[in-house]
């Protein structure tokens, strides 16, 4: 297995500080980039718990020899919505720091076969966990009423076209079900004048992913939890890859500051140098936000 390639590792990395014997928690453990790292750091006296929702995943990473040597890693196939809940059954934390990576990996892209991008044709899925989960994106564009739909590409997508490109589904779909990525993108492209320099499908195929999964409503859970789960001077650190996901961790951090339990280390948000957005485009939209807990 090829370890993901981890957006702002050497930042993560000096904001955490990881050392011997310390507790970790990657609770969006994905490829294992920033998990393989922390790991190397903690020694064997420390211990990491790596949690994702895609148990393909997990399997991948057990099974891999980059890390199969550690016998310190603890991996939970689980929403980290439930992070307070996934340590506990663990016996986990106090942590001295948690981190998240909001960004979706290409095992979804290129290797899940459930509807992520709309590059490759594919069953319009796009669920993290299909077997707890029995919302697809199938179901939202075969059945939700137009004006949800439009709802959704309209809030979580930031799709001008929203009214455009619902009616347009609600036209087709009048006629015959929607199924597959490739049905999908051609009744957007043949909706939304193709004026910018992104796919018009982009913000749709975003909006419906964020929707399946309810990743904004974990995204709050989470931060939540983490906050209780981290040890006194324990820090969180959040990698966001779009700007309703930014606003969140924003908000969550100045509420947090507000009340004294935590402290934000990050007054801005740190992006990659450009050294590293040539050598990884997917950094380009990556922002990172820390605090650290009084």
């Amino acid at each position: 297995m090829n370890v993901h390639k981890p957006v702002l590792l050497k930042e993560v990395l000096e904001i955490l500080d990881p050392r011997p014997g310390q507790s970790f928690i990657d609770a969006t453990i994905n490829g294992g980039g920033h998990a393989q790292e922390i790991l190397e750091k903690i020694g064997r006296h420390g211990k990491l718990l790596g949690i994702d929702w895609d148990c393909g995943l997990l399997k991948k990473l057990r099974e891999s020899a980059e890390f199969k040597k550690f016998s310190n890693l603890i991996l939970a196939c689980e929403n980290y919505a439930n992070l307070g809940s996934i340590s506990a059954k663990h016996h986990f934390g106090p942590a001295a720091g948690i981190l998240f990576d909001l960004g979706f990996s290409s095992h979804h892209l290129e290797e899940s076969k459930r509807g992520f991008s709309f590059l490759r044709n594919g069953p319009l899925d796009m669920r993290y966990n299909p077997k707890t989960n029995d919302l697809s994106a199938e179901k939202i564009i075969n059945t939700w009423p137009v004006e949800a739909i439009e709802d959704i590409l309209q809030n979580y997508g930031e799709e001008r076209y929203a009214r455009r490109i619902a009616g347009a589904i609600a036209d087709v779909r009048r006629n015959k079900g929607i199924s597959t990525t490739e049905e999908l993108s051609k009744i957007i492209l043949r909706a939304v004048p193709r004026r910018e320099r992104i796919h018009p499908a982009t913000r749709t195929f975003q909006a419906l992913r964020i929707a399946v999964n309810g990743e904004l409503e974990n995204i709050k859970q989470g931060l939540g939890a983490a906050e209780k789960v981290l040890a006194s001077g324990g820090k969180i650190a959040v990698i966001s890859f779009h700007s309703l996901e930014d606003r969140i961790i924003k908000n969550f951090f100045k509420e947090k500051s507000r009340e004294g339990v935590l402290k934000i280390i990050t007054k801005k948000p740190i992006i990659a140098s450009r050294e590293e957005e040539k050598a990884n485009p997917r950094s380009r939209s990556a922002k990172l936000r820390a605090a650290q807990k009084l």
